[in-house]
């Protein structure tokens, strides 16, 4: 995929091949497997959690917490299955939520995202050997588990080479929640736990339409299966339309480009379509905003950019507060290192066709996408559950404007308007509270990645929406 598919129709290095539209959330799930065939596909896990105990990652520091790491199959008949991390809370685990976090792409890993460079419990030194603890990590409000999905992504897997042509929208969202229902038959002690689903990007629809199965089949069962109680996302893929023009938008206010080119882009580009319908106008306004944009790291528009990835004999000095912009390259060496993969009980069968990937280049094909979750977010808010949005506000990927422009489309009234709220004496960002009590807050100098570049702010925010206590009015 070229840089001009990629910042407009795409989040990685993904083809988009089709699409459904999923306005109607009724719909949307029509052609899945009903309660009762879903419910077959769940197995005993009798003595699996203990074999998937970790021990130690190589490297690490000693930590006060119990964590695992293995495989959960999600389709028996193809060989296909998911891998996860799982990083019990510091304290209190036994009443602490379960969180689940999922990075998007679609195709990114959330254990190279997510838990090595994000909000889990260990980042990389510039060795690509040894780890270092994050401070900050959400495990100490939660019992903090990663998905690796769908088959493809990081280590997860399936022996049908074709599933890997084959993922899209419906069948990641069957596929974690087969996942899920599997994963609390491993522990079940989390069974009757409070849940939470997060994550960022795209998943934006990873979160609320596995959030809508489940829904869905605890009406169908009659009871609670999973006991999920909100989601929430950070800078979310939700609207098609609305967050590709908010894009260039931000660009313009940021002075990234003239407001001219902006003109330019949102009157020749047809932001609902696919590439192979852009007019030779359309590519030209983008190619004058790549001129401008171009050496910049859009994911995060006042970061360093990375100007050696080569790994160090010595670990450099490193500092959660200031991560290094070239951990890309540290995670990526650490994750195929055969002895750590040995140690999280990672690639089992052995993999030779392909190396562990940040972002999959196994899957070369999106079958179907949504060119909207937001009806989803609207049966979930019905039926009672905490919506929160979060965007750092330097990402001009999918920028805080997009997502405000997104949340504009559903019409709500204002609850609680525009204030700062305050983190250690200072403004941590800005929130908003709609009709429905579905929550919009940014995290003030954070990119698209807003654990990575604001840490102490990301933690007191998802503390803030897990315990469901107001964000500080007041330094």
């Amino acid at each position: 995929m070229g840089q001009l598919e990629e910042v407009l129709y795409g989040l990685s290095r993904t083809k988009f091949t089709s699409k459904v539209d999923m306005n109607v959330v009724e719909t949307q799930m029509d052609d899945l497997e009903e309660y009762e065939n879903v419910q077959s596909k769940v197995y005993s896990h009798a003595g699996l959690k203990e074999a998937d105990g970790i021990l130690k990652f190589p490297g690490q520091p000693i930590v006060d917490f119990n964590h695992f790491g293995g495989y959960i199959t999600v389709g028996q008949s193809a060989g296909r299955a998911l891998y996860y991390y799982f990083a019990e809370a510091t304290e209190n685990k036994e009443s602490l939520p379960l969180l689940l976090w999922l990075n998007g792409g679609p195709g990114c890993s959330s254990l190279g995202y997510g838990a090595m460079q994000e909000l889990g419990p260990f980042r990389v030194y510039s060795d690509g050997k040894t780890l270092f603890q994050n401070p900050y990590s959400w495990n100490n409000v939660a019992n903090l588990l990663f998905l690796e999905s769908p088959a493809g992504v990081g280590f997860s897997y399936s022996n049908t080479t074709s599933d890997y042509n084959n993922n899209g929208d419906k069948k990641t969202a069957m596929d974690n929640y087969i996942f899920l229902l599997n994963w609390l038959e491993r522990f079940p002690e989390y069974k009757d736990r409070e849940f939470y689903i997060s994550g960022e990007s795209y998943a934006g629809h990873y979160v609320p339409q596995l959030a809508h199965l489940i829904v869905r089949y605890n009406k169908k069962s009659g009871k609670t299966l999973i006991n999920l109680k909100g989601i929430i996302i950070g800078n979310a893929v939700i609207n098609s339309e609305t967050d590709r023009r908010g894009m260039f938008d931000y660009f313009a206010s940021h002075a990234l480009i003239s407001r001219e080119t902006n003109n330019k882009v949102q009157k020749l580009c047809n932001f609902m379509g696919y590439a192979a319908n852009r007019s030779a106008d359309c590519d030209s306004a983008i190619r004058e905003v790549f001129n401008n944009v171009g050496y910049l790291d859009i994911y995060s528009i006042y970061a360093p950019i990375c100007m050696d990835g080569n790994l160090t004999a010595r670990p450099k000095m490193a500092s959660v507060k200031n991560i290094d912009p070239c951990i890309d390259y540290y995670v990526y060496a650490y994750m195929n290192l055969p002895e750590v993969q040995k140690a999280i009980h990672a690639n089992v069968t052995n993999n030779k066709l392909f190396d562990w990937e940040p972002c999959s280049d196994v899957i070369q094909d999106w079958v179907d996408y949504a060119n909207t979750t937001i009806p989803i977010l609207r049966e979930l808010m019905a039926n009672g559950l905490r919506v929160w949005m979060f965007s750092g506000d330097n990402d001009g990927r999918v920028p805080f404007i997009s997502t405000l422009d997104s949340l504009g489309t559903m019409k709500m009234a204002t609850k609680d308007r525009w204030r700062p709220w305050f983190h250690k004496g200072e403004v941590g960002g800005y929130i908003q509270v709609f009709a429905g009590d579905l929550t919009f807050v940014t995290v003030r100098g954070a990119g698209h990645m807003v654990p990575s570049d604001q840490p102490s702010r990301a933690l007191s925010l998802i503390s803030h929406f897990l315990t469901l206590t107001p964000l500080p009015d007041k330094p």
